[in-house]
């Protein structure tokens, strides 16, 4: 609420914000490249541990299929006849918490036999680039494939998928020594944690000494399209994965228009992401939410308009303030009419859903022992991660105790990250509490870049200090005094519950999470904030 201008000198220029996205995606390459056993511990990150510039990648050629042939996980034989009856180590998910848990499993037990079953098609992989730089990257037939170059490895090109030299599942207990396989395109069903196995959709049964649960979490819709005819359902979408990536990017080359539904991080990624692809054959996008402007659930009220303006800048159509009621595909032009709470109507070829993310906790109809957070959401776990004897619990669908700011359940890619490793790690004894403050990220066109960290929530009172790029012109003689306009250029919000900073979000400026989270961990105060605004360096 409040808004502070420290003096200064001022700050002239900014680094593309997509800077941020880059180096934590490097982040998660460095943790999984290199051949199988020659990785580095790395223990979780501390409040005072100093961010490291990630080692270079090596170019992939390979395409998603290849990939998928490769590391042995596609599964032509009936699945009964390839499966272990038993496995030290399964992990439920395949995607970056039950990667991280592997990685740690194998560093602490190199003689382990772990296994991986996901429901998608593909290997572990990073899911941020999915709605962040790939709709970014001019070469539209790299991003088809997957793959991006990394500007911190010297412009070469990888892929979103980890790096690992997986088994097949049938070949997992044939190693002398440890490996590690991925069973795509299955689900378990049920776990019987005092028996020790687990059920699958096809009533294969794989007993285990240790589980991971890494879920995740299903895309949110609305009634009004779930429950709409097929006609109109074909012509929505929600969106997760590589498969929804691979089919918005289709539409977006073979269509006209697309609705954005949803203005939250992957609404308004998707927004920006979808004009800059639409450049080449303008594709229209539109984007309608209920708040006062972009990111409305999480920024102050000015700086989510101030970025609505950065993100219509972009070439995107946004209607704020507005909710879909109606929706229908009109007989004479093949085209989805959509009503708006005002009346309003949009006519799209396609409307892509981004309302939120579901905790995946189905296993909890099937199985014992699992109890569900019926306030956060996910399963509740202790200061370990385990949810019950000899099953942890992983990334989205965690429900654990901050010591800071309470019971909580954290839908980002380093928390998936952390978790994962920090799950493993407990797995093979070692007993640790977690008590990582995660961050993320987000970037919205090349002038809204950020990271955070804590409870962003924009119920919450906030501070904000803003750098002064420009000098305000002085009043008309006998004028006034005006109070200066922030143009929220560069700047940090602090996010306070009784006057406690609980949360930090820092604008256009990166690197500075772990002064983040030692302010949060000491309890700081409004009073502290003067103290420690020069450490953001916002004015450089």
């Amino acid at each position: 609420k409040g808004s502070i201008h420290p003096e200064g000198a001022v700050f002239m220029s900014i680094s593309h914000s997509l800077s941020a996205c880059v180096f934590y995606l490097a982040e998660a390459v460095a943790m999984a490249i290199g051949d199988e056993g020659s990785g580095t511990s790395s223990s979780i990150p501390t409040p005072v541990s100093k961010e490291k510039e990630p080692e270079p990648v090596a170019t992939t050629t390979d395409t998603p299929a290849d990939v998928i042939a490769a590391t042995g996980t596609s599964n032509p034989a009936p699945i009964e006849d390839t499966l272990p009856e038993h496995v030290q180590y399964l992990l439920i998910g395949a995607g970056t918490a039950s990667f991280a848990c592997m990685k740690a499993i194998r560093e602490r037990d190199p003689d382990a036999k772990v296994l991986i079953i996901g429901e998608e098609d593909y290997t572990p992989y990073m899911r941020p680039p999915l709605s962040k730089v790939l709709w970014l990257e001019e070469d539209h037939e790299l991003a088809r494939q997957l793959k991006f170059p990394a500007s911190w490895a010297g412009g070469k090109i990888i892929d979103v998928f980890y790096k690992h030299q997986f088994v097949k599942p049938h070949e997992l207990t044939q190693q002398d020594g440890g490996a590690s396989a991925v069973l795509t395109s299955n689900k378990v069903t049920s776990i019987d944690p005092e028996g020790k196995r687990v059920v699958l959709s096809n009533g294969s049964v794989i007993k285990y000494d240790k589980c991971l649960i890494a879920t995740g979490g299903k895309p949110k819709t609305l009634p009004i399209f779930s429950d709409s005819s097929e006609q109109l359902k074909q012509k929505v979408s929600l969106y997760r994965n590589i498969n929804d990536f691979l089919q918005l990017d289709d539409v977006a080359m073979k269509g006209k228009s697309v609705l954005i539904v949803g203005g939250g991080f992957l609404g308004s990624e998707l927004a920006v992401g979808l004009a800059s692809r639409g450049k080449l054959n303008n594709l229209q996008v539109t984007q309608v939410f209920p708040e006062i402007g972009n990111l409305g659930l999480v920024l102050p009220r000015e700086l989510s308009k101030w970025t609505t303006e950065k993100v219509r800048k972009e070439g995107v159509t946004v209607l704020p303030g507005v909710v879909v009621s109606s929706a229908k595909v009109c007989s004479d032009c093949d085209k989805v009419l959509v009503k708006l709470s005002n009346e309003d109507e949009v006519v799209v070829d396609h409307v892509v859903i981004a309302v939120g993310l579901q905790a995946d906790t189905r296993l909890a109809t099937t199985s014992s022992g699992l109890e569900v957070d019926t306030e956060v959401g996910g399963y509740r776990v202790n200061s370990e991660l385990q949810a019950c004897s000899d099953v942890w619990v992983a990334g989205d669908v965690s429900s654990f105790y901050d010591p800071y700011l309470g019971r909580r359940r954290v839908e980002h890619h380093d928390h998936a990250n952390v978790t994962g490793r920090l799950a493993g790690e407990n797995m093979t004894g070692a007993q640790k509490q977690y008590r990582h403050q995660s961050m993320f990220w987000s970037d919205v066109g090349p002038d809204v870049g950020f990271e955070a960290v804590g409870l962003i929530d924009a119920k919450l009172e906030t501070v904000g200090v803003w750098a002064k790029t420009k000098e305000d012109p002085p009043p008309p003689e006998g004028s006034p005094e005006v109070k200066p306009e922030d143009d929220y250029t560069k700047g940090v919000v602090f996010y306070l519950k009784e006057q406690r900073v609980v949360g930090i979000l820092t604008w256009n400026c990166f690197g500075k999470m772990d002064l983040a989270r030692q302010l949060i961990n000491v309890k700081a105060t409004t009073a502290d904030i003067n103290k420690h605004i020069k450490d953001f360096d916002i004015h450089t």
